[in-house]
């Protein structure tokens, strides 16, 4: 049985994303806004679904998320529980009295989840009485502004050290070049070091390869962040496809990331989906037939990635893919070979690719060809990772070596003595950079496989 996942929302972003995640994941599961199952869901009903890992049934008929929903002002809190009609357990929802947001400063929204993190574990520990098999926590939220990154930071700490045994995965969005915040690259790498640190897994979404895919996906030409965070949700939702459509392989959070981090340091993935069908966004351009030999080659195109590349030559660790639909196994065997010649695996990688077939959810409209119909999600462990980061610690050196807007950390608590906060952060990027640099080595698990504890190869019997 699949474990229960409890969702904590942080921030604009990270509760805007929340969102439209929740509603992609109500009509998988034939759930109305307010709660109500579509269908008659009584004891007698055997459910094709799993509605248990992101779900609380509180009645024959009636469901509610298993979320949080944290913020410093109102707005976004505001505009999930108005689109969703007493769907939400309000207790499980908290938002500053004072009401006034982080103002983008990271240092704001780290001291206020500080200030209030007995009250916010306290939510926390409510939720987790309601589950009987609990994996782990997955929390969404921004790395630039001030709430999803300063508060999102603290409560990333506070999971890691008072739940250490449950898996903690974040879906974190980075900024464009043109973030509007100027503190954001401070911001950013703050953030940066608590995901090296407090999670086992990261799964990044880039906003300057958001905004491109937006506008080649929909037909709107006025593309905004609600239609970004229906390509979030939509990546989302297809990473957990097989916790809410059991099989017998990855169907817990655990079976998926472990094919996928070889090394704790090496936990931050890049997700490519393909194509946005209507199953999964409103308005959206007309796509391509495909079947899923198609749509496997199609997520190695960069084009496909929701981060930007740097570079064309990009070293893979490890490759995790769902297609979900009317998948042919024969489509999946003939693209295997394919995708083999395509990637270009470090040495030491097993090279092995895992792939998941997904079931469509019964409850979405039926669709009126058998055509077209076939949608893929890859999470990639991969080298090109860096180019994100290496952005923001760019990013981060033009400000800090200037000493430019440093005055808004000052009342910080963490910023008191001076500015080591920024310096360690920077340090910790910068190891982890160079451990994704010394991955794409030959010589990257050379240490570990040739440790006196660990037997490799024959060995001589003792006389």
């Amino acid at each position: 049985m699949t474990g229960e996942i409890i969702t904590i929302q942080v921030g604009q972003c990270g509760n805007h994303v929340g969102k439209y995640f929740w509603n992609q994941l109500i009509k998988e599961h034939g759930i109305e806004r307010d709660g109500y199952s579509k269908i008659n869901d009584d004891s007698s009903v055997i459910r094709e679904d799993d509605t248990n890992p992101f779900f609380k049934q509180i009645s024959s008929n009636r469901y509610v998320p298993r979320a949080i929903m944290i913020d410093l002002e109102p707005a976004a809190i505001t505009d999930v529980q108005s689109y969703f009609n007493d769907f939400f357990n309000p207790r499980s929802t908290w938002v500053s009295s004072e009401g006034l947001g982080a103002g983008n400063s990271w240092s704001t929204g780290y001291d206020h989840g500080i200030n209030n993190q007995d009250r916010i574990l306290d939510m926390i520990d409510r939720e987790l009485d309601s589950t009987d098999n609990f994996e782990g926590f997955q929390l969404l939220h921004s790395v630039a502004g001030g709430t999803g990154s300063g508060l999102g930071s603290s409560l990333l700490e506070a999971l890691t050290d008072r739940y250490s045994k449950s898996f903690v995965t974040t879906y974190s969005v980075f900024p464009s070049k043109q973030s509007e915040v100027v503190v954001g690259p401070y911001n950013t790498m703050l953030t940066l070091r608590r995901l090296c640190e407090d999670s086992d897994a990261s799964i990044i979404f880039d906003n300057n390869a958001l905004m491109n895919l937006t506008a080649r996906t929909f037909t709107d030409p006025n593309t905004s962040y609600e239609h970004t965070n229906q390509l979030i949700s939509s990546a989302m939702s297809s990473i957990t496809n097989s916790l809410r459509f059991p099989s017998y392989m990855y169907n817990s959070l655990t079976s998926i990331f472990s094919t996928l981090i070889p090394t704790p340091e090496l936990h931050f993935l890049t997700p490519s989906f393909t194509p946005f069908t209507p199953d999964y966004i409103m308005g959206g351009n007309r796509f391509k037939k495909n079947t899923a030999y198609d749509v496997l080659l199609d997520l190695l195109d960069p084009f496909t990635s929701l981060v930007s590349r740097k570079s064309e030559s990009v070293v893979y660790f490890n490759i995790f893919n769902t297609v979900i639909g009317d998948v042919e196994q024969k489509h999946i065997l003939r693209a295997m070979p394919k995708m083999q010649q395509r990637i270009n695996f470090a040495s030491w990688s097993s090279s092995a690719l895992h792939v998941n077939v997904g079931r469509r959810s019964p409850y979405l409209p039926s669709l009126e060809t058998r055509e077209n119909n076939v949608s893929g999600l890859m999470l990639a462990n991969t080298s090109a990772i860096t180019a994100v980061f290496e952005r923001s610690a760019s990013a981060f050196d033009k400000l800090f070596y200037k000493g430019a807007f440093l005055n808004q950390f000052d009342s910080g608590k963490l910023f008191q003595n001076g500015l080591d906060e920024f310096v360690e952060s920077r340090e910790v990027v910068t190891r982890m950079m160079e451990e994704y640099s010394a991955a794409e080595q030959d010589t990257y698990l050379d240490e570990v496989l040739n440790d006196e504890d660990i037997m490799i190869g024959d060995v001589e019997p003792e006389e």
